[in-house]
């Protein structure tokens, strides 16, 4: 059970330079957005806002019954957003928020509880996140998989697109296997926030480490904020990055949405 209630924050934009439009793009015919929304009303949330700066989008959340804040379209980042929708709505400080990217469909529900169980029992972070184990060579030497390390209480150390911890001798990708890779954890890009560190993310200056990496998170750790990394086994989690995308995460929502199959 979760210690505390909490909120889930979707934000959802309709320009995307890879993919325009993808929040509405269809997928076994339903709106993305609304199998993102099914995600969130599979967990224990107590309250789920679409926060969009499009009425299309805005438009068909409403006709499902999804509450909706509209948002101003310059933020920089889906966080920025989220804490949009938070001062606005003028939430308390103590509240829990978890931010689902809406183009995140196939994102389990009970990952949604962990993060915001894992909040909830550690005054001492200021945001949740997770992680899995790495167990392939190409994830572990990809830029387009992001890696974390963490302290012995689970908390962040750095998350980068480099193969992290690195192996002072090469690794070669003949004949490797699981059991040869270094421990090393692959990142799930999903936040949970306390409100008040939410709200004052906005003040934090870009850093350096943010720009080169591309990962804003980073911003986080060199202000000195804290983040949990909770392990989870495996996830399908997955982003809808361009239409290529969209055979796969069809593939995997017809398993979400009829369990029984296959």
């Amino acid at each position: 059970m979760i210690a505390e209630p909490y909120t889930i924050v979707i934000p959802s934009r309709f320009g995307s330079s890879r993919f325009p439009g993808k929040p509405l793009h269809p997928l076994n015919g339903l709106p993305m957005i609304l199998h993102t929304v099914a995600r969130a009303r599979e967990s224990q949330a107590v309250e789920i806002v679409v926060a969009t700066d499009d009425q299309r989008i805005a438009s068909v959340c409403r006709e499902a019954d999804v509450d909706v804040q509209m948002t101003d379209a310059a933020h920089p980042s889906g966080t920025d957003r989220i804490a949009e929708v938070a001062r606005v709505r003028g939430w308390a400080g103590e509240r829990l928020i978890i931010g689902l990217q809406g183009d995140e469909p196939a994102t389990p529900a009970d990952h949604l509880d962990l993060l915001a169980s894992n909040l909830a029992r550690l005054p001492e972070a200021d945001m949740a996140t997770l992680c899995m184990p790495i167990t392939q060579l190409a994830d572990f030497n990809s830029k387009h998989r992001v890696k974390v390390v963490f302290d012995y209480q689970g908390m962040a150390l750095y998350f980068s697109r480099a193969s992290i911890p690195a192996r002072r001798d090469q690794i070669s990708a003949q004949n490797c296997t699981a059991d040869l890779l270094p421990e090393a954890f692959l990142h799930i890009g999903l936040y949970a926030y306390r409100c008040a560190y939410l709200l004052d993310y906005h003040a934090l200056q870009v850093c350096a480490l943010e720009q080169e990496e591309q990962l804003e998170q980073l911003r986080v750790l060199y202000h000195g904020g804290r983040i949990h990394v909770g392990k989870v086994d495996a996830s399908e989690a997955r982003g809808v990055d361009h239409p290529d995308d969209v055979p796969v995460l069809e593939a995997l929502l017809s398993r979400l949405d009829h369990p029984t199959r296959g």
